[in-house]
């Protein structure tokens, strides 16, 4: 299990003082998550309808980047992967945060530092529609994602009924505390959520080149998405993990932006 990653409290960063905002329109992250989005497994009892995918019709395109993070790891990639999708021609990066479900109390004794409110919490699944390509990143917890991210997927049942997501480009990005903490599965095991949306899952591969192979110094990241090993929580991204999650903004925006523009 991994820090950032696991659930060591961090040795270097303190939560601030305030108790929690709760954005207009937004979810208070000390309650359950909403309930007026069906989870999977209810919604299984009404089957999808068929589609058929219409063309978009914008000139520029939207990719939402949409993460958890607890101690702020992922968090530091989204950021430098909005500049990626921003540099790319007509191709505009939105940062969202997942709600919480854990109590202020318990992130408290936690050590996890207060989120920058800047970064909206994201109000509904349904918002995800909207989005012509989406990046996901989360922290590893024993392999897979964290419980925060798959609560939300778990709300999105009503996009499936309606495969309101078929077709959507989308991509992931990690952070784990070690190198065998799972860079590769985590990404891997959260395929079956994109797979059941009928979403077109973009690896980076090794298009990132030279910096793919470098085997001088400890970096996250693999052929599945970008990533970071948070270590005990002091250690943060390093220069080529950031400039890894730059390269993947980039690129999927170029993905994007092929399938918007042919």
């Amino acid at each position: 299990m991994g820090k950032g990653g696991g659930c060591v409290p961090s040795k270097k960063r303190q939560p601030k003082p305030p108790p929690p905002v709760v954005e207009a329109g937004g979810n208070d992250p000390s309650k359950p998550l909403p309930a007026d989005d069906t989870d999977a497994d209810t919604a299984s009892a009404s089957h999808p309808q068929a589609l058929t995918l219409a063309p978009p019709s914008a000139s520029s395109f939207k990719i939402f980047v949409v993460f958890y993070s607890m101690y702020g790891h992922v968090e530091l990639l989204a950021r430098r992967m909005k500049e990626g999708i921003d540099g790319v021609d007509g191709a505009e990066g939105v940062l969202y945060r997942v709600p919480e479900t854990l109590s202020p109390e318990v992130l408290e004794k936690m050590k996890a530092p207060w989120k920058d409110e800047g970064i909206p919490v994201i109000e509904s699944p349904a918002r995800l529609a909207e989005a012509d390509g989406i990046l996901f990143g989360f922290p590893t917890r024993y392999g897979a994602m964290a419980a925060q991210m798959k609560a939300f997927f778990d709300s999105t049942g009503q996009l499936w009924r309606e495969q309101s997501l078929a077709g959507k480009p989308a991509g992931f990005f990690v952070s784990t505390g070690t190198q065998g903490g799972g860079q590769e599965t985590t990404a891997w095991t959260a395929i079956t959520q994109l797979a059941h949306h009928g979403m077109l899952f973009v690896p980076i591969g090794y298009t990132f080149g030279a910096g793919m192979f470098n085997m001088e110094d400890v970096r996250g990241g693999s052929p599945y998405g970008s990533g970071v090993f948070a270590g005990d929580g002091t250690r943060e991204p390093d220069e080529m993990e950031l400039a890894l999650a730059e390269h993947q903004g980039k690129y999927m925006a170029s993905v994007v932006k092929r399938l918007v523009h042919p």
